[in-house]
């Protein structure tokens, strides 16, 4: 996903000197012919540009729930509108500073390192001494193991990623899966297309929040298209913080 400035355009919604967002190219300038993945932008002046990358771009929760990758661009919101709905949220993450960030700046009421947990179904227990109500999947792996043993009945889990699989050769697999059926546990996943028809609802949520100071947003920036393929990689080993943005152009 790219924000953009149209140059020139031969459609009736676009014209010259409109700001877009939505599937681009890994490049300066882009003839896009599929109009159908741009939305105009209308508000430029409270918010940054960048933020249509993220937090206002492709984002669709009485609850314990629980944040997996939790300072990455999709935790860091969804344990925020988690909170802002009552729940009570946990986060994990990969670093100390991580860590840190969730609570200080994201307001999660906790969060740990799961690289320095030798238990996860333990630590979950800590955390969770009464169970979980709903886990948030970006990451994949043992964790999800562990939720399964530690989740609610009728607990819910939405999947939107599995980036600690995406380059195995041989994919982990899940063993407590058995938890989903005396649990009655739904579990489903979920693409941002589908709900591309609803966006202007998340404006109206989503943008009051941030001209109130209730969302706090984190973007990683890596400067130049040059420094795009690193900037890319590093998702894989967690080396981001917040929404990892390559600034192509600045206006």
């Amino acid at each position: 996903f790219g924000v953009g400035k149209v140059v020139d355009s031969g459609v009736a919604e676009f014209k010259s000197g409109d700001f877009v967002w939505g599937v681009t190219s890994w490049e300066e300038y882009s003839i896009i012919s599929n109009t159908k993945t741009l939305f105009k932008i209308t508000n430029t002046e409270d918010v940054p540009l960048s933020y249509y990358t993220g937090l206002l771009g492709k984002h669709e929760i009485e609850m314990l729930a629980l944040i997996r990758s939790a300072s990455g661009a999709v935790g860091q919101l969804v344990g925020q509108f988690a909170k802002l709905a009552g729940c009570y949220v946990v986060g994990s993450a990969g670093s100390k500073q991580k860590v840190e960030l969730l609570k200080s700046k994201f307001g999660f009421d906790e969060a740990f390192n799961y690289k320095e947990e030798n238990d996860l179904d333990a630590a979950l227990k800590r955390y969770f001494p009464e169970g979980i109500d709903i886990y948030f999947e970006n990451v994949g792996g043992k964790m999800l193991d562990a939720v399964l043993s530690n989740i609610r009945v009728h607990g819910r889990i939405a999947v939107c990623g599995m980036i600690s699989q995406y380059n195995l050769e041989h994919h982990e697999g899940v063993h407590n899966l058995a938890a989903m059926i005396y649990k009655r546990v739904r579990m489903q996943g979920f693409v941002s297309f589908d709900y591309f028809a609803r966006y202007s609802e998340l404006l109206d949520d989503v943008v009051p929040y941030v001209k109130e100071g209730k969302i706090a947003y984190v973007e990683d920036v890596a400067e130049g298209l040059e420094n795009g393929p690193a900037a890319l990689v590093g998702l894989f080993s967690g080396r981001n913080v917040g929404k990892q943005v390559v600034a192509v152009a600045h206006e």
